[in-house]
């Protein structure tokens, strides 16, 4: 550690993003970095604590509580204080095939149980995370590690999001002869059309560690449906192994009167045509301008909903919350070192509130049904208040407050009320056991499926969670898939 002080002696420092109004113009990725000075300043706020929850990556209360992947936090915090930085990009680059994408996009679960957040703001440990890489690829720090040797061994990736990724990463550098399969158009997964550009640049960001896998070896093979334009039973007998890392892409939907109605999508429909059009110079096929938005969820997605169709011109932008707004502080029943579950501004209501004056969020808010025009087009949105409590029955729910009724003009609905879980046909065409929630049923840290020589890693394996946590979890079945291949595995 090297200044024992420096939790004292400095204060918590983020650097400014750019103006609300002025990146609605463009999708440009929306953060700045502070200057050298002023990350070495918040890197020796960094305690040196004796144990640090940071990188402990477990759960606790059904949240995460650290980092996923364990980074090692104080390590390379101390290593920017130093001034250190091709070292401390070593060192996060032995947890972290990807902190380009995790110091963008992750929520920080490690800020929530960094031990300086006790009694003070935590550490920026996502900022210097993303400084710290960025500053890798800008001084030619990254580049392409071919592994010495191959092994005769090919493995079948099926998805290219993060656990695919990360998956094909690892594997490749264990010396197997990796190919990825994708569905889309272009390789990234969730990275490439769940998140919008303002968030995680494509062509800078995503492509060009992309473009670097495959430097190394993994080749991509886009376009392709695995069950569809290849049969599973094909696959699997050209590879010696597959990994399934096809995410939890089934949406939930919202069946209320009125949803048959024109104008109402999926979140994710939106968010990746919109990021199609924007990378192929195109109209977005649905598109936010000159109309009232009604977005219905209020997490992760929700928000880049708002962000899109204010880039769009909308009229107005609303987001309906069936929960309770958060306190501001942590509350009694949510102690350090759990994640905080505490109200916060992310990019996209902030920009509402520049453009609007108000956060868009309506909280304790439900819709009970959708009001169309005489041509089948949505044009308004139908909510009541709840209140959480057991009904007659002593199930805990939420339950509508009578006297409550708004009506919401709306001409674009978007459902963001997160997802249920993987798509079934191909694990259908497979025949592969499935649990209660229909994931593919596999044991967390040996990845394994019903199929000999099939592992599971990610969302398609867990449920809908953190990009973390599929690169936890891509990692982990990397590690084990190498075993199975080779008997041992020298893989973390």
């Amino acid at each position: 550690m090297g200044k024992p002080t420096g939790f004292i002696d400095y204060q918590r420092e983020l650097p400014t993003d750019r103006d609300p109004i002025s990146r609605l113009g463009d999708w440009k990725e929306i953060h700045n970095h502070l200057p050298e000075v002023k990350l070495k300043e918040q890197g020796a706020r960094c305690m040196d604590c004796g144990v640090p929850f940071c990188h402990t990556g477990t759960l606790i209360s059904g949240m995460a509580s650290g980092c996923p992947i364990n980074n090692l936090i104080p390590e390379w915090n101390d290593l920017i204080y130093r001034g250190l930085w091709k070292e401390a990009l070593e060192r996060l680059h032995k947890t972290n095939n990807f902190p380009e994408f995790t110091g963008r996009v992750c929520p920080a679960p490690c800020e929530g149980s960094c031990t300086v957040g006790i009694s003070g703001p935590p550490v920026t440990i996502k900022n210097i995370e993303v400084s710290i890489i960025d500053k890798g690829w800008e001084e030619g720090w990254v580049t392409p590690q071919a592994p010495a040797k191959r092994t005769g061994k090919k493995v079948a990736i099926i998805g290219s999001g993060p656990a695919g990724l990360s998956a094909a990463a690892q594997l490749n550098k264990a010396g197997h002869t990796v190919t990825v399969f994708e569905r889309a158009d272009r390789p990234g997964g969730l990275l490439m059309y769940g998140i919008p550009n303002m968030k995680l640049d494509k062509n800078e960001v995503v492509l060009r560690r992309i473009r670097l896998l495959e430097d190394e070896g993994v080749k991509f093979v886009c376009n392709t449906t695995v069950g569809k334009d290849l049969p599973s039973d094909k696959l699997l007998k050209e590879f010696d192994a597959t990994v399934l890392c096809t995410g939890a892409t089934k949406p939930r939907d919202l069946p209320i009167p009125g949803r048959e109605l024109k104008g109402i999508h999926v979140a994710m429909d939106f968010l990746t045509t919109n990021t199609k059009a924007v990378l192929d110079g195109a109209e977005a096929p649905i598109n936010a301008k000159g109309k009232n938005v009604v977005i219905i969820g209020g997490g992760d997605t929700g928000t880049d909903c708002v962000g899109t169709s204010l880039r769009h011109g909308c009229t107005s932008v609303t987001q309906l919350e069936i929960m309770a707004k958060p306190p501001l502080n942590r509350a009694a029943g949510n102690p350090w070192p759990e994640w905080p579950k505490t109200y916060k501004m992310d990019y996209g209501q902030e920009e509402a509130a520049a453009k609007f004056g108000d956060d868009p969020r309506v909280y304790l808010t439900t819709a009970t049904h959708f009001e169309g025009d005489e041509n089948g087009n949505v044009k308004a949105v139908h909510v009541v208040n709840v209140e959480w409590k057991k009904d007659d029955k002593g199930i805990f729910g939420p339950q509508k407050i009578p006297g409550t009724e708004k009506v919401l003009p709306a001409q674009l609905v978007l459902l963001a009320m997160g997802f249920l879980g993987p798509e079934q046909p191909l694990l259908d065409s497979l025949n592969i056991e499935r649990d209660p929630r229909t994931n593919v049923k596999a044991e967390h840290g040996k990845f394994t499926t019903s199929l000999p020589g099939v592992f599971a890693a990610g969302d398609c394996r867990r449920g809908q969670s953190l990009v973390v946590w599929a690169f936890n979890e891509g990692r982990g079945a990397a590690r084990e898939c190498d075993l199975y291949l080779m008997g041992s595995t020298d893989l973390p």
